[in-house]
């Protein structure tokens, strides 16, 4: 213990070294990776052959992860299901399912892996991130059994959840995230209340949310304007088709528009139209990658500001309720139809001008296009399209698209 007059100098010097640490820009880092899967079946697997599906993707990712960390990035992010696949049942999934623990636990698994129970995969990405010292990110399942004095506690006496993950550089578990807006993925449970999970680094304050939950309010807009984050992490299994839009446009809008970095790692299929990985601040996206012709993962690598809203290279705030308002009101027009994606009914209204503004209404909702075509084919057709009601296809909840 030291003594009363030595502590003022401690304090102060671990102050500096704190200072000294701070950065005012990172190294981000995602991975892009091609998923092996596991065969299709509605039977449970032996827990040998779950892990050993998992541990074959985790050797993928380990290099990407020595990569990074070798190219000086300081956080990397993987894909959702980017450990063992999605070709699952509720029961065909449990074997691949670890307990994971509330990082209030103060966990090193790479160091203590038997503390909560068997979790060799939580031990082997603790270490990845320790032995390389680098944050990592990656998403899991998680476990959580319940009994009959839980009302909601389903038959089989166990919660499952699509889990993100984060451990710091020394390979502690600093980061826990439960999916809240699951999509047609029948295997997981619903967390019982929306969670927003954010946690500190020496280059910024970080939020970390799933794939389908950037279109809802919660958790995505919660974490970014009442938490104050600096960047979203974003694992997603995102397949570019209508209505969740292209992956690089939407997350790089989505960035530009809530004025954060996002980093935002996508699984690669193909088949699935699943491609689509970023590194995007305020400014645009600092890079990115989309392919569609090979099966190939690919690790993207970029500088970015800690704290993007006090950059200058930042765009200025703008008052989009402020720039609705000002907007002139169309009315309807001949070019105005309905049509159904997703079994929404959509209102849509065609481009069928080079250039110019389209606004497109449906219920509350409307949608305002500034728009200069490079070129249009005699085979195509663009329409600008809103979508304001229930949406009933993976369950029942309100959408605005």
């Amino acid at each position: 213990m030291l003594p009363s007059q030595a502590l003022l100098p401690a304090v102060v010097f671990a102050l500096t070294a704190l200072q000294a640490l701070a950065s005012d820009t990172f190294i981000a880092a995602v991975y892009e990776h091609a998923v092996i899967l596991p065969d299709p079946s509605e039977e449970p697997v032996s827990p040998d052959d779950a892990l050993g599906l998992m541990n074959k993707n985790m050797d993928v990712l380990e290099g990407a992860i020595k990569e990074a960390a070798q190219k000086g990035a300081h956080i990397i992010v993987t894909p959702e299901d980017g450990i063992y696949g999605w070709r699952f049942t509720r029961e065909s999934i449990y074997p691949y399912l670890e307990d994971i623990p509330d990082p209030v636990e103060n966990w090193i698994p790479c160091t203590d892996p038997s503390r909560f129970g068997p979790a060799p995969v939580q031990e082997r990405l603790s270490c990845m991130a320790r032995n390389n010292s680098i944050y990592v990110v990656a998403n899991i399942g998680d476990k959580k059994p319940c009994n009959s004095s839980d009302p909601k506690c389903p038959r089989d006496g166990r919660y499952q959840y699509n889990t993100d993950v984060v451990f710091d550089p020394q390979g502690k578990l600093v980061a826990r995230y439960h999916k809240y807006n699951l999509f047609a993925e029948s295997q997981f449970n619903y967390p019982k209340e929306p969670e927003v999970v954010t946690f500190e680094t020496p280059f910024g304050k970080f939020g970390v949310f799933t794939c389908f939950d950037i279109l809802f309010y919660e958790p995505a807009v919660v974490v970014v304007s009442k938490m104050q984050v600096d960047t979203v992490l974003f694992p997603t299994a995102w397949m570019n088709l209508l209505p969740l839009l292209t992956a690089i446009e939407f997350h790089s809008a989505w960035a530009m528009g809530m004025r954060i970095n996002v980093l935002a790692a996508n699984t690669h299929n193909t088949s699935m139209e699943m491609t689509g990985s970023g590194i995007y601040a305020p400014a645009g996206a600092r890079t990115y990658s989309y392919n569609m012709k090979t099966e190939d993962g690919h690790l993207l690598i970029a500088e970015l500001d800690a704290h993007p809203r006090l950059s200058p290279a930042s765009p200025p705030a703008v008052s989009w309720n402020s720039y609705a308002l000002s907007v002139e009101t169309f009315s309807q027009n001949d070019h105005e139809f309905t049509g159904i994606i997703f079994e929404d009914p959509f209102t849509f209204t065609e481009l069928t001008k080079p250039g110019g503004n389209l606004t497109v209404c449906q219920k509350d909702l409307c949608c305002h296009l500034s728009y200069k075509m490079a070129e249009k084919r005699d085979d195509e057709v663009y329409v600008l399209g809103a979508f304001d009601d229930l949406h009933v296809v993976e369950g029942q909840y309100y959408l605005q698209v």
